[in-house]
C-alpha cells in the first residue's frame, strides 16, 4: 500500500492511495481541486494516468476538493463517491456513477477499502477517511477546525497519517486577514492549527506509525518548520522524522510496507 499528493493546500487538493494484490492495483483519488487540465498532467507526474483510478472520493464541496471531480468522473467513466449533503451542495448535478458516503459505512474498492467519518468543518457534510488494505492502514484528516472523540478513533492504529496543519495561531492573529476570515479559520468548523494537529497525533501516536505528513499548510499563516516543531513536540521525535506536503507539488509515493 502507497499513497501521494499532487497538491495539498488553498490551491487545490488531490491524494493517490493505492492498494496492490498480487499483480492487480486498486486506486483512488480523494478529492480532486485542479482544472481537468492541471489534474491530468498532476496525474502523469505520479506515473499514473485517468484509467489507472478505480474510484475518486470528495471530502466536501469546497472547490479546493471539488474540482475537476465531476468532469473527470464523466469524461473517463470513474465512480465518483460523496455525501449527500456535498452532493447537493454542488447543485446535484450528473455526473455518471455517483454514490453516496456515510459515516461508518465501508466502501470496497477491489484491495481498497475505504471508511468514511464525520468531521467537524464548515461544509454541508464532511466526510474523511481511514484507508486499508487488511493490512496496513492510512488515516487523512486533511480539513477540520477541532478534536472530536469520533475523529480519534478513526485514526487510531494507521501506519501512516495525512494530517492537517494549516496554521500557527500566532501567524493566523498577525495576518493581514479581515477579521471574519481569521475567526473562520481558526474556528471549531475551521482549520486545524499545528498545536491542534499536534494534540491529535499526540492522543494515536504509537510504535507502529511509520510515516506522518503535515498536510493543507497555509503558504501565508504557516511554515515547514513550524509544521514539524509541534508534531514534533507532541510525540517526542525529532522534526526531521516528518514529511510536509508542499501546498503546490504535494509529495511523492510513500510506501506503507
Amino acid at each position: 500500500m502507497r499513497f501521494c499528493s499532487l497538491g495539498s493546500g488553498s490551491g487545490g487538493n488531490a491524494t493517490i492511495v493505492e492498494a496492490r494484490d498480487g499483480p492487480s492495483a486498486h486506486r483512488v483519488v480523494i478529492d480532486c481541486g485542479f482544472s481537468l487540465r492541471e489534474f491530468e498532467g498532476r496525474l502523469a507526474r505520479a506515473g499514473l494516468a485517468p484509467e489507472d483510478l478505480d474510484a475518486i472520493f470528495v471530502t466536501h464541496e469546497h472547490g479546493d476538493h471539488v474540482g475537476c471531480a465531476l468532469a473527470l468522473a464523466r469524461r473517463h467513466g470513474i465512480p465518483l463517491w460523496t455525501s449527500r449533503g456535498t452532493w447537493r451542495a454542488i447543485g446535484e448535478p450528473d455526473a455518471g456513477d455517483v454514490r453516496f458516503a456515510r459515516d461508518g459505512e465501508p466502501i470496497d474498492i477491489g484491495s481498497l477499502r475505504l471508511l468514511p467519518y464525520t468531521v467537524p468543518h464548515d461544509a454541508a457534510e464532511p466526510l474523511q477517511l481511514r484507508c486499508t488494505d487488511g493490512a496496513r492502514t492510512l488515516g487523512v484528516l486533511t480539513d477540520a477546525g477541532s478534536v472530536t472523540p469520533h475523529l480519534l478513533d478513526h485514526l487510531r492504529g494507521c501506519q501512516a497519517l495525512l494530517l492537517e496543519c494549516n496554521h500557527d495561531a500566532q501567524m493566523l492573529a498577525r495576518s493581514r486577514y479581515p477579521a471574519s476570515v481569521r475567526a473562520r479559520i481558526g474556528g471549531s468548523h475551521g482549520h486545524l492549527c499545528n498545536d491542534t494537529a499536534g494534540q491529535i497525533l499526540g492522543a494515536v501516536a504509537h510504535g507502529g506509525l511509520r510515516h506522518v505528513v503535515a498536510a493543507h499548510l497555509s503558504e501565508q499563516n504557516n511554515t515547514p518548520e513550524l509544521a514539524r516543531q509541534a508534531l514534533a513536540g507532541a510525540c517526542g521525535a525529532s522534526p526531521e522524522d516528518f514529511v510536509v506536503a508542499d501546498p503546490s507539488l504535494g509529495f511523492g509515493w510513500l510506501e506503507l510496507g
